[in-house]
């Protein structure tokens, strides 16, 4: 995930603030515009929005995905900055059986 992380910042270039993450299995937040970092994981990554929520007030929190089963977490303040949290592979859209606790 860190590998992933660092190739966002990479092509945000400058505009980006890079957070250290302090252990290796916590990802790298890159930070940056939101309509930069959308198109790039639209354009890189193929990922599209699947779920969105409210977080603190004001920020929005939000999960893209990809066909291929990539996926990021993305959290916007209010100011538009927007950072992504957390990033991997292996996603599966889970539906709400009728009756199921899950």
């Amino acid at each position: 995930m860190i590998h992933r992380s660092l190739a966002v910042l990479s092509v945000l270039g400058c505009s980006l603030l890079l957070i250290p993450a302090e252990s290796s299995a916590q990802a790298q937040a890159s930070c940056g515009p939101r309509h930069e970092l959308v198109k790039l994981l639209a354009d890189r990554y193929k990922e599209d929005p699947v779920g969105i929520g409210l977080s603190q007030p004001g920020q929005v929190l939000e999960v893209f995905a990809s066909q291929a089963g990539t996926w990021s977490m993305v959290m916007t303040m209010p100011d538009g900055k927007a950072c992504l949290i957390a990033a991997g592979d292996n996603w599966e859209m889970v539906t709400k059986a009728k009756g199921s606790p899950i």
